[in-house]
This record gives C-alpha cells, sequence and structure tokens, in this order.
C-alpha cells in the first residue's frame, strides 16, 4: 500500500459483530496486506479515533510487511454509541474479538493507549491463544498510583470536557496532555471538537456509563501473572493522566514484561515520539 492510498478515507471500513451480547457496527481502517497484523486500540478521550491516535505510526509497520487494523472502540467516532455498566476494558475485548472472527483473523500483535492499554490485558487475558505481542503504552491497569490522588489531574480535566464541550475545555485538558504542546495547532484543536460534537451522543453516553459505574476499568493487577506474552511496556515520565509508578507496577506484574520511558514525554508517547516509538515497535515485534 502506497502512501498515497494510507489515508483515514482510503482505509476505512465498516462490519457488523454480534459477539456475547454485544450487538453493534465497529468502524475500523485496514493498512497494509502483510500476514502478521498488529490492531491498534486508541484512549478515551472525547473526540478520539484509532487514526487520530496512531496516526504518525501506521506508515512505518505497513512499510515493514504488517497488516495494520486501526479499531473505533464502541463508543468512539465512527462506530456505535452504547453505555457501558459494567467493565469498559472487557467490553473493547469483546468487540475486538468480534472484528478478528469477522475478519478471519486467528492471532493479533496490539498496541493499546492508555485505554487501548486495559482493553489489550483484558483480552490478553479472555482470549491468550489470539495474542502474539502487547505494547503497552500509558495504560493497562496496573492499579491506582502510590503517589498521585486519583483520579488524576488529566482524568478530572477529561471528564469535565465530556461534561462540557468546549475548545476552553479542550485546550486545557491537551495542555497537560502531551509535555511539549507547541505542536497542538488551532488547526488540530478545531479537528478535534468538531470531532467530538458531531457524535454528541457518544458524549452523552460516556457520561452516563460514569454515572452507572465509576470504574470503568478495573484493576486487573492480581491477574497480571496468567499474561504470558512479551509486553513492551512505554510511559511518560510526566504523564500527569496515568502515572508512571502505574507502569512500573505493570511491568511487575507482567512476566515476560520490559519498560521503557521517555523523558519530557505526556500520555502521549506514540505520538510525542513517534519516530524512536517506531523503531523500538518495529525492533519489538520482528525479534
Amino acid at each position: 500500500m502506497t502512501n498515497h492510498t494510507l489515508t483515514e478515507a482510503a482505509t476505512s471500513r465498516f462490519v457488523r459483530i454480534q459477539q456475547d451480547e454485544l450487538d453493534v457496527q465497529l468502524h475500523y481502517n485496514d493498512c497494509g496486506q502483510g500476514e502478521q497484523v498488529v490492531v491498534m486500540l486508541h484512549g478515551s478521550g472525547p473526540g478520539a479515533s484509532g487514526w487520530a491516535n496512531f496516526n504518525r505510526n501506521v506508515a512505518p509497520l505497513v512499510e515493514a510487511g504488517f497488516r495494520v487494523i486501526l479499531l473505533d472502540c464502541p463508543g468512539w467516532s465512527k462506530s456505535d454509541s452504547l453505555v457501558c455498566e459494567g467493565s469498559r476494558s472487557d467490553l473493547n475485548a469483546t468487540a475486538l474479538k468480534g472484528l478478528l472472527d469477522a475478519l478471519d483473523i486467528e492471532k493479533v500483535h496490539i498496541l493499546g493507549n492508555s485505554m487501548g492499554g486495559h482493553s489489550a490485558v483484558a483480552f490478553a487475558l479472555g482470549y491468550p491463544e489470539r495474542v502474539g505481542k502487547l505494547v503497552l503504552m500509558g495504560g493497562g491497569t496496573g492499579g491506582a498510583s502510590l503517589f498521585t490522588p486519583m483520579p488524576t489531574e488529566g482524568i478530572k480535566r477529561l471528564q469535565k470536557l465530556y461534561r462540557e464541550p468546549t475548545i476552553d475545555n479542550l485546550k486545557e485538558m491537551m495542555d497537560i496532555f502531551v509535555y511539549d504542546t507547541s505542536d497542538l495547532t488551532e488547526e488540530l484543536f478545531q479537528t478535534r471538537l468538531d470531532n467530538m460534537l458531531a457524535r454528541r451522543d457518544h458524549l452523552d453516553n460516556f457520561v452516563k456509563s460514569l454515572q452507572a459505574n465509576p470504574k470503568q476499568f478495573p484493576d486487573f493487577s492480581p491477574r497480571l501473572g496468567e499474561i504470558t506474552a512479551e509486553t513492551l511496556v512505554i510511559w511518560g515520565c510526566q504523564d500527569r493522566f496515568v502515572p508512571m509508578d502505574t507502569g512500573l507496577r505493570l511491568v511487575a506484574g507482567l512476566p515476560n514484561a520490559e519498560l521503557h520511558l521517555f523523558n519530557r514525554c505526556g500520555h502521549w508517547a506514540q505520538w510525542e515520539h513517534a519516530d524512536k516509538f517506531n523503531r523500538m515497535v518495529l525492533d519489538f515485534l520482528t525479534h
């Protein structure tokens, strides 16, 4: 696939899944033709999507011969909306299982950022035979921080943005989302705000989900030892959404994990340090 066709529009796909009690239409982007498949799972920020979270990371993997799938989780972007009264991590894992079954894909590597990391861990616990390697960035449920009051400053700003989706609240959240804000353009802000406001049902249902169950992402710490997949954990030292000590606890619980810390990095390592991130992931997946 050439860079000319490696665009959001050219790779956009829809599928209807019926998996367990989940019956939804999912949107995903399907890039490349490789036998090995990498799935990318985005975070929980309002207006998030697979493409918005990972557009700086797709091309290197496709050029290296991987097929890359970016899933829009239920309740985000072009996928169906819903209210989640239980574990969002397990719900997303169920959605991924349905997508892979629909596409006749048996085994995948998973890259998960924030909520996507939690969902990747849930998938690895539920369907271990279908996981190759894991890359977890700023998420994975290693438990609450021992040193930072919970919810964190970043999570508070994220929830405020869901309740009051304005450009000022978006800028307030993004101001601490990344370490270096110089790449955050007015065009990026406006695009993200437009994406949010285009799906008010997603915003409303996320708030309803929190009201029904404030702990959308359960702590999997007691079960991390069950995950035998090789895992690369990547964290930003200045992450103000999910503190770094959570990543240390995640590595301590996963028997085959290694850790890379980026200094001068917030909650979006794959975007803030894209070039080095891409090189590390390629090396990890191919060796």
